[in-house]
């Protein structure tokens, strides 16, 4: 289940900052530590961020979904967008389609580039993703009411790329305001990144 909170001290001084900054900020979703497995074939995980309902099916499961991360490749996720849907590219990528990782502190708002479906590629250049670690990707996608929000979401990534979960995720719910990426407490609960498939294994 889904949380709506101001978040911990420890975002709200996040958020301080960047209201000293100039940059819109109301109250931020946080969807707690999900810790959910995304499988590794072509339907993945779809999920509606809005409501917090996921499946890892047919995106038939899930009405009015708007993001998906899915695929069978070693090296890459990939990232499906439904209509509304974008995600951010790296500010220091250039015009890689496929460098969606993106740093803590990073704005996520109007002023980003997002591709629609894009991926998430493991490699050593900015913006890419490393193996046996988690990082962040930026989007934006529809509310119910048609309204544009921005958001983040945690990825944590195994050996390779068929491996993957996503830890958690945060969204802005002023229509068109920006959010920051704040590493949360999935990120401080996230103490050694094979723990996270363990406990996933036994559950």
């Amino acid at each position: 289940m889904i949380t709506s909170n101001r978040l911990t001290s420890h975002f709200a001084v996040a958020a301080a900052a960047i209201s000293c900054a100039g940059v819109a900020h109301g109250t931020v979703i946080y969807s707690g530590v999900v810790n959910i497995t995304v499988q590794a074939n072509i339907d993945g995980c779809y999920m509606n961020v809005e409501t917090g309902q996921y499946v890892n099916g047919p995106g038939s499961g899930v009405p009015g979904w708007d993001v998906n991360p899915y695929g069978t490749s070693i090296t890459a996720i990939s990232l499906f967008a439904a209509t509304g849907t974008g995600y951010m590219r790296n500010p220091g990528a250039g015009t890689s389609t496929a460098r969606t990782r993106l740093d803590p502190g990073t704005v996520i708002g109007s002023a980003a580039f997002f591709y629609g479906s894009s991926s998430a590629t493991i490699g050593t250049s900015v913006g890419q993703w490393a193996a046996n670690s988690s990082g962040y990707y930026g989007f934006k996608f529809l509310t119910a009411d048609a309204t544009t929000h921005y958001g983040w979401m945690q990825l944590a990534i195994g050996a390779n790329a068929l491996t993957r979960v996503i830890v958690d995720y945060a969204w802005e719910n002023v229509a068109g305001g920006s959010i920051t990426v704040v590493p949360g407490p999935g990120a401080i609960a996230l103490l050694g990144f094979a723990g996270i498939f363990g406990r996933r294994r036994r559950a």
